[in-house]
């Protein structure tokens, strides 16, 4: 693919401004509890256009490989893509800036109520919540592999090992990516 197009033949925004980084991730951090990967996938990927679908998967494949949240982890990695250590930084600092507060004013709630039945349910109801947006991330994040059957094989791989037979996921990494890494090589030539 040609590196030289421009945002417009890409369909790709501009590349993100530092305050810009930081501000999409401190809006992403104040409306995503419970589960920020399907948000960040819209935000990043539809709304902001910061990334194609393929290119989220690809960094979001990388990002879950390594230790910590996968979310800290791309805000991460975009800072640093677009704008080097301090776009890392304001992605990072966006990201937890504002939960940290509520979550700090939360726990505070929550130590006087957490005896009322109707708190209880509360909690339930969001936790069905946050299933539900997984669930929609794992189809969207599926998608752009349906033209790519080793890649999903792959990734079907890594659901059957972790989930069903519950192999240990970092044994099941240790396996899956330099198979995957492989077969990437070998597409490419």
């Amino acid at each position: 693919m040609n590196q030289n197009l421009t945002s417009s033949e890409t369909g790709l925004s501009e590349p993100p401004g530092v305050v810009d980084i930081f501000s999409g991730f401190l809006g992403l951090g104040l409306i995503s509890f419970g589960g920020a990967l399907p948000l960040a996938r819209r935000a990043i990927v539809e709304q902001r256009r910061w990334l194609s679908a393929s290119d989220f998967t690809d960094l979001l494949g990388l990002c879950q490989f390594l230790p910590g949240g996968n979310v800290i982890n791309l805000s991460v990695a975009i800072g640093m893509r677009f704008r080097g250590l301090p776009g890392a930084l304001a992605g990072l600092l966006g990201l937890i800036a504002g939960p940290s507060l509520v979550v700090i004013g939360l726990g505070v709630l929550y130590e006087h109520t957490q005896n009322d039945p109707h708190i209880r349910h509360l909690f339930a109801g969001l936790a069905a919540a946050a299933a539900g947006l997984l669930i929609s991330m794992a189809v969207k994040i599926l998608l752009p592999l349906r033209h790519k059957p080793v890649a999903a094989g792959i990734a079907a791989l890594g659901f059957v090992a972790i989930a069903l037979l519950r192999f240990p996921l970092l044994p099941t990494m240790l396996v899956l990516t330099p198979l995957s890494i492989f077969f990437a090589a070998r597409a490419a030539r």
